[in-house]
């Protein structure tokens, strides 16, 4: 019963137009309303409690690292990097979105940033080039959500947080699904650039190569240093988002040069904006989280999902397939935040390792952002590369397709994410 009110009133808020925080903080009182159960100073402890967690403290260090990526010359010197080992092939620089996309998702865990720096770099030159746009537009939006699944990533950040396992047994999980990711859209650009009449990029010599990996290098350099730091266990996540904010400020003012105070000034200000959004959120479902626990939500939940509970493999399919429809609906933050304490306990009593769904689940939110009617990440490329929405969502959709089969053989097959895993640990 309770969890009907909490999903109706979640589901009825949102429909009034009501932010989504909010909506969540209504959902949480709602359930103490019905329990006889309201204390505003629980309300208040747990909204304080939700934003006051030292982990959080590496999302705004993780968003301002990408903001000085772009706006500091490290996301277009991976980009010309990746163009001169790969631009002269046919569809050339569909391969070097991808590539690029790879590399920018492990030094920034934001989808959005890492989309619109592909977008505003690659869409205008696909377009002189002859390429059709709205599938150009559709592979920057699909490699752009690789960045919440390979480290460092915000959405583990979260999920870390609200289940409460380990981010970093998270980040080294999620970096071979976000190769595979990379691969399938690799796959699938070849298949449907086959046949487009495109002009091709010349092939640079090996000396111009070297010369622009070596103005790639110090870009390069940050995914070694927070992964490297990682493992060694020189920082946390927490301290690896310090030290890669404070790196590529110091690439993008003093190797690269193109870092301004003034553009400091507008990448703090930026960040500051995107980083109120994501906390109050995460202040907000604290109070959802608590009294879905309270209410014990998800063994109401589980009571659903018994049919499936002789069958872990159906059981999993069944809560992606929830999110995978929520994620049409629904940003990437809310749904980490809304399904997370319903699902998770469920999973873990049926025996389902919680790193290895915390990788599947987030990879199925990241899906989220490129499926319409909402895609949050269509509406950032459609916006950058001037084309229409229904353009994006339909060049976007061999490659929505071929990522939705990589979550479908991680479901089917879950040592493809905890052997490779293993490797790290």
């Amino acid at each position: 019963m309770t969890a009907l009110i909490f999903l109706g009133t979640l589901l009825g808020a949102i429909a009034i137009g009501m932010p989504i925080a909010f909506a969540l903080l209504a959902s949480g009182i709602a359930i103490m309303l019905v329990l006889g159960q309201f204390d505003a100073q629980i309300v208040v402890q747990n909204t304080i409690g939700g934003a006051d967690n030292f982990v959080l403290m590496a999302v705004p260090f993780f968003i301002l690292a990408g903001e000085f990526m772009n706006a500091g010359g490290l996301s277009k010197r991976i980009v010309d990097m990746a163009g001169a080992f790969v631009g002269h092939l046919r569809g050339g620089l569909g391969y070097v979105a991808i590539i690029a996309a790879i590399l920018l998702a492990s030094l920034s865990g934001s989808a959005v940033a890492d989309t619109a720096a592909l977008a505003a770099i690659l869409v205008p030159m696909m377009r002189s080039a002859g390429y059709n746009v709205g599938r150009a537009c559709g592979l920057m939006a699909a490699g752009g959500i690789i960045a919440p699944v390979i480290p460092p990533s915000i959405g583990f950040l979260l999920f870390g947080v609200v289940a409460n396992v380990s981010v970093t047994k998270l980040f080294f999980a999620g970096m071979v699904p976000g190769v595979m990711m990379g691969l399938a859209l690799v796959a699938a650009w070849w298949l449907v650039s086959r046949r487009e009449q495109i002009q091709l990029a010349p092939k640079l010599s090996w000396g111009k190569r070297m010369a622009l990996l070596g103005k790639g290098f110090w870009a390069l350099l940050l995914p070694v240093i927070i992964i490297g730091g990682l493992k060694f266990g020189i920082f946390t996540p927490t301290e690896a988002a310090v030290v890669a904010a404070m790196y590529a400020m110091f690439v993008g003012l003093v190797v690269y040069r193109e870092l301004s105070l003034a553009k400091v000034y507008e990448c703090l200000l930026t960040t500051a904006r995107t980083t109120a959004v994501v906390l109050l959120l995460a202040a907000m479902a604290m109070v959802a989280s608590y009294m879905i626990t309270i209410a014990d939500i998800p063994g109401q939940v589980g009571g659903w999902l018994e049919v499936f509970a002789g069958n872990q493999l159906l059981l999993v399919a069944a809560m992606m397939l929830v999110v995978f429809l929520a994620g049409m609906v629904l940003d990437f933050i809310p749904i980490v935040l809304i399904f997370t304490p319903v699902f998770l306990p469920i999973a873990v009593q049926a025996g389902v390792d919680p790193i290895y769904f915390g990788v599947i689940f987030i990879m199925n939110c990241s899906i989220g952002m490129i499926t319409p009617p909402v895609g949050v990440v269509l509406n950032v490329v459609s916006s950058i590369g001037k084309v229409s929405m229904s353009e994006a969502v339909k060049g976007v959709m061999p490659f929505l397709l071929a990522e939705a089969a990589i979550l479908v053989a991680l479901i089917l097959f879950p040592a493809l994410v905890m052997v490779p895993a293993g490797w790290w640990r």
